[in-house]
């Protein structure tokens, strides 16, 4: 208690604290990451084997999890050591490259390494030690899992979307962010109105916008900060989109007919109202003339 006690004291102790363990769960998010959608993908044959009356693509022994195989080179198939996994070191100290076979390692994964830390540093410098930090940290870690896999993928996995989602109700009963009235009225806002214009889209187009995993997300911001924050968040996204949107046209000439996931938008947008979105809707009364 009293090693707790003089943490929450100790600003720098608490932050350097936090960001050494957020570069371990970046490093584990990295992981997660890489193998949920492989995951997911195996259940889906797995699924449409039986249903088809197929003998199973792998026996159950081979299936691939979060733990299991082990961390290795993906040219090589050399087993990443402990020493080799040290978050962000270990990247430094082998320039890069596997150890074996001297193949470059992606940059990937210690950007998302000392990015996880950079982010959960943020939320507790702004939040503190508090139910409302703890808190935060989670969505901000699976919010990192999220924009990620949905880039790689185009896929919002419900294994990580739904659970933050009730967290987020649940947690307003004891209101670190907003009340359970305006959770769960922002839960089902949040859902309805992109599922509403969605078909609205698809009437007027013949195409699909984006996907039933964006409805989950917007859902779980509501659920977390309540209704109200809703709007604002919906311009922020579009905001990010636009910018991010424009900017890869022009220094990647991304084709205008490829789709670009609204997830990543939706998960940058929220983070900032997450941390900051009173202080913009303030900012903007007071701007306007109507604070």
């Amino acid at each position: 208690m009293a090693l707790l006690e003089s943490i929450g004291e100790s600003p720098i102790l608490l932050l350097t604290i936090t960001g050494l363990f957020g570069l371990i769960v970046g490093s584990f998010l990295n992981v997660l990451i890489l193998r949920l959608p492989r995951m997911m993908q195996e259940e889906w044959r797995r699924d449409c084997a039986e249903l088809a009356g197929e003998a199973p693509t792998a026996p159950p022994g081979e299936r691939l999890t979060l733990s299991r195989p082990a961390s290795h080179c993906p040219h090589c198939g050399h087993r990443i050591r402990f020493y080799e996994n040290i978050p962000v070191l270990s990247f430094l100290a082998l320039r890069g490259r596997c150890s074996a076979c001297r193949e470059p390692i992606g940059w990937r994964y210690p950007v998302i390494e000392a990015l996880t830390a950079l982010l959960s540093v943020a939320v507790v410098w702004q939040l503190g030690p508090t139910l409302a930090g703890a808190a935060a940290l989670t969505l901000t870690w699976g919010l990192i899992a999220l924009a990620v896999i949905d880039l790689d993928t185009q896929l919002l996995p419900d294994g990580i979307t739904l659970p933050l989602l009730w967290l987020g109700l649940l947690l307003s009963l004891a209101e670190p962010f907003t009340d359970s009235h305006s959770a769960i009225l922002g839960a089902a806002l949040g859902y309805l109105s992109l599922w509403g214009l969605f078909h609205l889209f698809r009437l007027a187009t013949g195409k699909e916008g984006m996907g039933y995993g964006d409805f989950k997300l917007f859902a779980l911001f509501g659920a977390w900060l309540g209704w109200t924050h809703l709007p604002q968040i919906i311009l922020l996204s579009a905001l990010a989109g636009a910018v991010i949107g424009l900017l890869l046209i022009l220094t990647r000439g991304h084709d205008r007919q490829i789709p670009i996931p609204f997830g990543p938008y939706l998960a940058i947008a929220g983070w900032i109202s997450l941390l900051w979105g009173d202080a913009l809707n303030r900012a903007y009364l007071n701007w306007s003339g109507l604070g």
